[in-house]
């Protein structure tokens, strides 16, 4: 990342949101409310990990089309709103199911990542088939990584790499959306914190509230962590509600530009 001495944000929605169990209509319709105010400078808009069914993994409870009617919402509000929509969705291609990230763009254009590293605590495995690959995307010059709640146990997949000949990096933001249970949340707190200050990158993380079918309790802590590990802000524990938080590019940049740990990463 490169930029000008003209100081740069990006302007986030995190969306943090209770889940109706297997229930995409209510779940839509949720959304529909929460989303009916929301900022308009936001740029991007994220949403938890499987929003429309919680997760799930009784893929016989829904028909073959399941996740199709929630992606066809998204394009409606990137479009309607004139936003990038981010979330993940159950979705089926070509007889395999994945738990697939989207970030959707106002003009309906998309780019996808699916899940690498499978829940098998939760049979996960059984039912969705692991991603091969990482996902980045770049917006105004900035660039996002994708990431998919257990995935943040694994820090060689999100490893940042620096390029010496062109002083860029991998990517600026890793965005992490979870349905994480509060049983665990002082792991996701500690490594959250751990993926920001080991990559000088932004942390994002949107999780979901409630509990699920199987009476699994969510507190959300929907945050964002700077490069220096600090949480800038974050969203009260089982509270629905938006948090509009922003990256600062400058911010990073100069960082990067003064503490260059990239210089001696393996």
């Amino acid at each position: 990342m490169r930029l000008s001495s003209k100081k740069m944000k990006i302007k986030l929605a995190l969306i943090q949101a209770d889940l109706v169990w297997e229930n995409p209509e209510e779940n839509l319709k949720s959304f529909d409310k929460q989303l009916a105010n929301i900022a308009t400078d936001t740029e991007i808009v994220i949403l938890p990990e499987v929003f429309a069914t919680g997760f799930t993994m009784d893929i016989s409870k829904f028909d073959h089309s399941i996740g199709l009617e929630a992606l066809s919402w998204l394009k409606q509000k990137a479009s309607e709103f004139n936003k990038i929509f981010v979330g993940s969705l159950l979705i089926k291609e070509n007889e395999n199911y994945y738990n697939r990230m989207y970030w959707v763009r106002p003009d309906g254009s998309l780019e996808y990542y699916d899940k690498r590293h499978l829940f098998q605590m939760g049979g996960e495995h059984k039912v969705i088939t692991a991603g091969e690959k990482r996902s980045i995307v770049d917006y105004k010059g900035v660039k996002f990584m994708f990431q998919i709640c257990y995935d943040l146990r694994f820090p060689v997949f999100a490893r940042n790499k620096y390029n010496k000949q062109t002083n860029t990096h991998d990517y600026d933001v890793l965005l992490y959306i979870a349905n994480w249970p509060e049983s665990r949340k002082d792991t996701y707190n500690v490594l959250l914190k751990a993926r920001a200050i080991e990559n000088q990158a932004y942390v994002v993380w949107v999780n979901r509230i409630g509990t699920d079918g199987h009476n699994i309790v969510f507190s959300g802590d929907s945050q964002i962590v700077n490069p220096y590990g600090k949480v800038n802000a974050q969203i009260a524990a089982h509270k629905a509600e938006i948090l509009y938080t922003e990256i600062d590019l400058q911010e990073l940049a100069d960082f990067r530009a003064s503490y260059k740990v990239g210089l001696d990463w393996d």
